[in-house]
């Protein structure tokens, strides 16, 4: 994690997924040290995000950014509100449905930015993410390494 605004500390950032459950985003600033996250084609994802608030933040937005080789960049900003000091806070964003097709299947590079509602920055977090091919039939889909 990076950019840690003063009085804000982002404390968990995971994605959620029907099949694959709960993945966390490392926010140890060493992306990719465990590899990236992989997540099948066509799988609904949630972000997760806990926070505390040392002073009051007014228009939180959570801005997510994906970008992969060849690839226009996707942005997505979700809105989250006022938050009183304190915490933790626990939020989860609305769930989202990754693309479909081995063209869209690769590396991504993300960026999840938390901003205040005049655009400053409070926290970061990169992380690397695998859309995978799944394989097989619908009722025994895998994606490819899986066991």
């Amino acid at each position: 994690m990076s950019g840690s605004g003063p009085g804000f500390r982002l404390l968990d950032m995971s994605l959620h997924t029907e099949d694959e459950g709960r993945l966390v985003v490392d926010l140890g600033g060493r992306a990719g040290e465990a590899g990236p996250l992989r997540v099948p084609e066509g799988a609904v994802v949630s972000v997760g995000l806990t926070f505390q608030v040392g002073r009051a933040v007014d228009g939180l937005t959570f801005e997510e950014v994906r970008t992969g080789d060849d690839r226009e960049p996707v942005v997505t900003r979700t809105p989250l509100g006022g938050f009183r000091r304190g915490g933790p806070y626990e939020v989860r964003l609305p769930p989202r449905r990754m693309p479909v097709g081995r063209a869209h299947c690769g590396l991504y590079e993300v960026t999840g930015r938390l901003t205040d509602g005049r655009g400053h920055e409070l926290a970061r977090a990169d992380h690397e993410l695998m859309l995978v091919h799944l394989t097989g039939a619908p009722e025994a889909r895998t994606a490819p390494g899986d066991p």
